[in-house]
């Protein structure tokens, strides 16, 4: 299987989606973490004239294999400063720079750009395909087995700089939620974003119900809960997040917490458009709905566009 070097810095959601194009492309993915250099840890990117002085050396490790992925803004600058007649580069999000310095981009419609070189595609990239979904369902069915149906899985963010997700927030949201677990089984996993103060109240608002939440502990839930569970209910400040809830067969809420982005702002409108997400107000309303995913498709015309 050919190697694909894949650019990004320590965000999960960035890691999933370079992750996700390469397991769809059918590529071997060697992941490199990006590590900035003073001063240019304290510059934006889109200043960094040479990315080779502002990003560790392990990065641009020889030998270089013949297609490099950057995901978001220092992994796609990284990518175009490799790109040469034997390394073809690839840029996941919208690069920020000129769209010619790289052979393929792979944007979501919320990114706004289109172009002989860019595929675009209705959700951001990531890694749940329906084979991984029934592996985790088998997986982690007996372990939620005890709780009762509909089983709702609630995916928590965290404040991020656009939104925020703090104490006010927390009690506003736990309230909601109680309704919900006095009705149906509720499954709550926290991100490494999610502050402790929000996940306190939220423990003792809802543990009290009958509600998990996860601890940190042990195996990570979060695959087995979007292979689980009847409906997810989401934070909307994470793209990637809500991404992959609407890649299952489940009907998807939105969480809106305070704050702005125009970028994700989009997304989830245009999501709640389609109406394959609806937003939460305290109540549960299943709904017939189907998977979104545009992520195979998008690996199979990197291929086809590469000649891979």
């Amino acid at each position: 299987m050919q190697i694909v070097r894949l650019f990004c810095t320590d965000l999960a959601g960035l890691r999933n989606q370079a992750l996700g194009l390469a397991e769809a492309a059918g590529l071997a993915p060697d992941m490199r973490t990006l590590r900035f250099l003073p001063p240019w840890d304290k510059i934006p990117t889109s200043f960094w004239f040479n990315p080779r002085l502002a990003v560790g050396a392990e990065a641009f490790e020889a030998p270089l294999p013949p297609v490099v992925f950057g995901c978001g803004g220092a992994g796609s600058r990284v990518a175009a400063a490799l790109r040469s007649k034997d390394v073809r580069a690839v840029a996941i999000q919208h690069p920020r720079m000129a769209l010619g310095k790289f052979d393929t981009i792979l944007a979501a419609r919320h990114d706004g750009i289109t172009g002989p070189n860019v595929i675009v595609t209705r959700t951001a990239l990531h890694r749940v395909t329906q084979a991984r979904l029934a592996a985790e369902r088998e997986h982690w069915a007996p372990h939620f087995a005890a709780y009762r149906r509909p089983l709702v899985a609630v995916l928590l963010g965290g404040s991020n700089g656009r939104y925020r997700f703090e104490a006010p927030q927390a009690h506003a949201l736990a309230a909601q939620l109680a309704n919900v677990a006095r009705e149906a089984g509720l499954v709550v996993t926290p991100s490494r974003r999610t502050a402790p103060e929000v996940i306190a109240i939220l423990r003792a608002a809802l543990e009290p119900l009958g509600a998990w939440i996860w601890d940190f502990t042990g195996e990570n839930p979060y695959f087995g809960m979007l292979a689980c569970a009847d409906a997810i209910i989401a934070t909307a400040d994470s793209v990637s997040m809500v991404s992959e809830a609407v890649a299952t067969h489940a009907p998807v809420y939105l969480v809106r917490l305070p704050g702005k982005s125009s970028r994700i702002g989009a997304f989830m409108d245009a999501l709640v458009k389609d109406g394959r997400v609806r937003d939460f107000d305290g109540r549960l309303d299943l709904w017939n709905t189907a998977p979104l995913d545009d992520t195979a498709e998008a690996g199979a015309e990197l291929r086809r566009r590469l000649g891979l």
